[in-house]
């Protein structure tokens, strides 16, 4: 059934301007309605109004893709496309040239856009539920250990300048200040002063309170010596200010990794009762949090993307050409999703050890003159590729039917 009405929304923090318009491009009612539910009924009425219904609903197109507007919209099958604020922009100029701007004018054009271009548009995909709650979690992990990784590189800096003690105690250790062992010492002694003075047992109290079991006598001994070492110091006055500062920011390290850890637990229930899990986790360099990340941007709707290519395109890893006349450059893509090409480069560097089809073609690549992030840029494209695939017929991912084209290079490695 043909499209006879198309539906605008300029989205704000407090209302939203609504603009309906026929396939003539006239204007056919407008309403500006409240951010609650009773704004969303009104809304809903008023499509109803001019034709919505359940087989046939009226697409609408919105400056954003989250949010409780977007959920109420959703029910069924409706097509909701999210314009990016910057295309928008570049529409209005179509329609007037002296760059006058207005919320019911924005929803307009929206709704315009769709009347015109809603063929090079896509519209948000048709992910299910399940898909969406990983969504929420993963990116929500993935938030929590990058503000970790931010209030480690805090700590770390404030340590520089006043106690490089405790960066010769831990930063040689697997997670580094961000380990509980650092975490409990830093906090029962802030200053280098107040760790000088620590005796063998509150240090052992320290640790056993960070929970750990082995070896505690030897970490004692090694942490009392570094402490006890002839560092250079502040003032007792500006060292015990830097104390105060330092204790604050491990609070909100503690919070943070209590943060990731919880995150951690919830992305691990929700993903792995996902159909789609047995077939990520199937992937060399792909676990549970890494291929949570993966579900998490590329969805489990199978008509999102029309082929690999578009995905590979999605996700940032394949090439895009620009050529003028005679001047042609092939380069990386610059728009693209970062959260799924930062989880592909570290999908790429765990498959190295993990896949001996993977580390030959990175190898063979990086013969050919690629960087180490250009040939682990290369190796994505391929696995993303492959995954792609694997989703779409069901089954699970194969070494040899993967890297059939570097046979003698995978004799070689095994």
């Amino acid at each position: 059934m043909d499209v006879t009405v198309f539906c605008g929304i300029d989205w704000a923090e407090s209302h939203h301007d609504v603009a309906l318009v026929d396939e003539a491009g006239t204007l056919l009612a407008k309403r500006r309605i409240s951010d609650d539910a009773a704004g969303y009924r009104l809304l809903l009425d008023l499509l109803t109004e001019y034709g919505d219904v359940p087989e046939a609903p009226i697409p609408v197109a919105i400056e954003t893709s989250r949010g409780l507007l977007v959920a109420a919209l959703r029910t069924g099958k409706r097509p909701i496309y999210a314009i990016n604020p910057l295309a928008a922009a570049r529409y209005r100029d179509r329609h007037g040239v002296s760059r006058k701007k207005s919320d019911p004018g924005d929803a307009l054009v929206l709704a315009n856009i769709l009347r015109t271009d809603m063929h090079a548009h896509r519209p948000l995909p048709a992910d299910s539920d399940q898909a969406r709650a990983v969504a929420v979690l993963a990116r929500a992990q993935q938030d929590a250990v990058w503000n970790r990784q931010q209030l480690v590189n805090q700590i770390r800096s404030l340590l520089r300048e006043y106690y490089p003690a405790a960066l010769n105690a831990f930063m040689g250790k697997q997670h580094g200040l961000a380990r509980a062992e650092a975490r409990a010492v830093l906090t029962a002694a802030p200053t280098p002063a107040k760790a000088a003075r620590m005796s063998m047992a509150q240090l052992r109290a320290a640790l056993k309170r960070a929970g750990r079991q082995r070896g505690i006598e030897v970490e004692v001994e090694r942490l009392r010596e570094i402490f006890r070492a002839d560092h250079a110091r502040h003032p007792a006055a500006v060292e015990d200010a830097m104390g105060y500062q330092l204790s604050a920011l491990i609070r909100q390290l503690d919070a943070a990794c209590v943060a990731a850890d919880e995150l951690a637990e919830a992305v691990e229930d929700h993903f792995c009762q996902h159909p789609d899990a047995e077939i990520i986790l199937s992937f060399p360099g792909l676990g549970v949090q890494l291929g949570a990340r993966v579900l998490a941007e590329i969805g489990d709707d199978r008509d999102r993307f029309a082929d690999a290519r578009a995905l590979k395109a999605y996700a940032g890893s394949a090439p895009i050409t620009r050529a003028s006349g005679k001047k042609r450059y092939v380069g990386r893509r610059f728009i693209k999703n970062n959260r799924l090409i930062n989880a592909g480069f570290l999908w790429a560097f765990s498959s190295l050890k993990a896949s001996p089809g993977a580390e030959a073609h990175y190898r063979r690549r990086r013969e050919h003159g690629d960087w180490h992030a250009q040939a682990q840029r290369h190796l994505f494209n391929r696995m993303i590729g492959q995954l792609y695939h694997c989703l779409q017929t069901r089954q699970p991912f194969d070494e040899r039917h993967a890297f059939t084209s570097f046979s003698a290079d995978l004799a070689v490695a095994a």
